[in-house]
């Protein structure tokens, strides 16, 4: 009876930045639940693959080739859908600096992608959601993909941690004016995940053991880690959790 509640059959999720890492770790447990997906990202053959996984699910799948930043392109593919009940607002980057030395070009490009992009995916998809004349009896579910670097200060991560901070705050902002909707909003925060993005960081054996030094689970996280709490955040099985945020970080920030 319980795990009924983790069924997404008939709901339509956006996953952002699918094409690759967590975003497409998440658009295919979405739908192994069931979920039907309309999934964004720059690069057509790494949409095309995930569609590939996610049809084997016998779900509906459109993809959809565009740059998050660009605001009139991500509002014509979103306001052409019939509906949308979860979004997972994934795509992000980061470019490690010390502060002293952060570009102000690379500063502004993390917060265009971070920060504003993040909160115009949201809200087009806010406002395509409650369009729906039943939301509020089926409810809806926006995912913000944060980090622990949201919660915690890290060396050579300043501008990310700005970002990442910004975004909890919009989260816990929107979670208040959204509850009337009964959309629920949270962040999933992974501590590091070996993805392409990580990966280039990840090849300094002395940062690779800094980092395992921080997370007394003693690993990295893996992309299920991340898309299952992705998964649960969406399902009705966490219809009374909104305004927080859901820490897949091994206990990182538990310190």
């Amino acid at each position: 009876m319980y795990l009924k509640k983790y069924n997404l059959k008939n709901k339509i999720a956006l996953v952002s930045g699918a094409g690759k890492g967590l975003g497409r770790a998440c658009a295919i447990a979405l739908a192994e639940a069931g979920c039907n997906l309309i999934i964004i990202s720059r690069t057509k053959k790494d949409l095309d693959e995930v569609s590939r996984k996610i049809k084997k699910f016998k779900v509906k799948c459109k993809a959809f080739v565009c740059d998050i930043t660009n605001y009139n392109n991500l509002k014509n593919i979103i306001n052409k859908q019939p509906r949308i009940d979860i979004l997972i607002n994934n795509a992000g980057n980061n470019i490690p600096e010390h502060f002293t030395k952060v570009k102000t070009k690379n500063m502004e490009y993390l917060v265009k992608v971070n920060t504003v992009a993040a909160f115009n995916l949201a809200q087009l998809c806010t406002l395509k959601m409650i369009k729906l004349k039943n939301r509020k009896k089926i409810g809806g579910a926006i995912i913000n993909m944060s980090s622990q670097m949201g919660h915690v200060g890290g060396p050579i991560r300043s501008v990310y941690n700005m970002t990442k901070f910004g975004l909890e705050g919009l989260t816990k902002g929107m979670s208040i004016d959204l509850a009337k909707y009964n959309i629920r909003v949270n962040t999933v925060c992974p501590t590091f995940v070996v993805t392409p993005m990580t990966k280039v960081f990840l090849k300094s054996k002395k940062f690779k053991k800094e980092v395992l030094g921080n997370i007394p689970l003693g690993r990295f996280a893996e992309l299920s880690d991340v898309a299952s709490a992705a998964v649960f955040l969406a399902s009705d099985a966490a219809s009374m959790i909104s305004g927080t945020s859901l820490l897949v970080d091994g206990g990182w920030t538990a310190r």
